[in-house]
């Protein structure tokens, strides 16, 4: 589905990932670990086209996207998930939700209803503003919110930083569900116990550069990985 090659991305003058290449296959988790700092939330920018590469190529089911720009990446299937969240502080929950919205002819689809039966939590607080929310229901909010665009593939950046063992544990729930669903996911995290539990292959990250990859049983007891993860 996704195919990242040899890309190389700059922040002005500064040289932020050198020759990175990563595979995403239809129905697979994929995560890209590595510290902060790594290139991680870099790579996704660079991927749904907020930071484009000035060199390599990004592929979506064989189309060059190199260049395109985030809605139109929006409208051809990707959802995103900043690590900040970018939730609508003024809107309330359901207000989030609708004006993210966007139906798929011929397809079930997401609905809010569905995202609600998703994230329970989420349907009593459909009133309130999204700003009165805490950090870890703001970001099951931006995960149901980007559901509502009806993504084939999801790009989840750092979606347990700051959050306590409950609300990890939730999130690794949901995501194990929406995996189930056949939802493709790259996922980008430094918890290496979270996300080599849901994840099908790996890709660690370091200093902007893909220092290893491989299936996830092959990188659990890695030294290397837990070296350059800082574990």
């Amino acid at each position: 589905m996704l195919e990242v090659q040899g890309i190389h991305t700059y922040y002005g003058l500064s040289h932020i990932l050198f020759n990175v290449s990563l595979k995403v296959q239809r129905g697979q988790v994929v995560c890209l670990l590595g510290r902060n700092g790594a290139g991680k939330t870099t790579t996704l920018k660079s991927i749904m086209g907020l930071v484009p590469p000035q060199r390599g190529r990004v592929r979506l089911n064989g189309e060059d996207v190199n260049g395109v720009e985030p809605y139109r990446l929006a409208r051809k299937g990707i959802g995103y998930v900043p690590d900040d969240r970018r939730i609508f502080a003024d809107l309330t929950v359901g207000e989030n939700l609708e004006i993210a919205a966007r139906p798929v002819p011929g397809s079930e689809g997401w609905t809010k209803e569905r995202v609600y039966e998703l994230f329970p939590p989420l349907k009593p607080m459909d009133s309130r503003r999204g700003g009165l929310l805490s950090g870890g229901e703001q970001k099951l909010l931006a995960i149901a919110r980007a559901l509502m665009t009806n993504p084939q593939l999801l790009l989840l950046d750092e979606p347990t930083e700051g959050l306590a063992p409950i609300m990890v544990k939730i999130f690794e729930e949901r995501i194990r569900r929406l995996k189930e669903l056949g939802l493709t996911v790259l996922l980008a995290e430094q918890n290496l116990k979270f996300t080599l539990g849901l994840s099908d292959y790996g890709y660690i990250i370091d200093n902007g550069r893909i220092r290893c990859e491989g299936p996830v049983a092959e990188l659990v007891d890695n030294e290397e990985v837990r070296r350059i993860c800082g574990i």
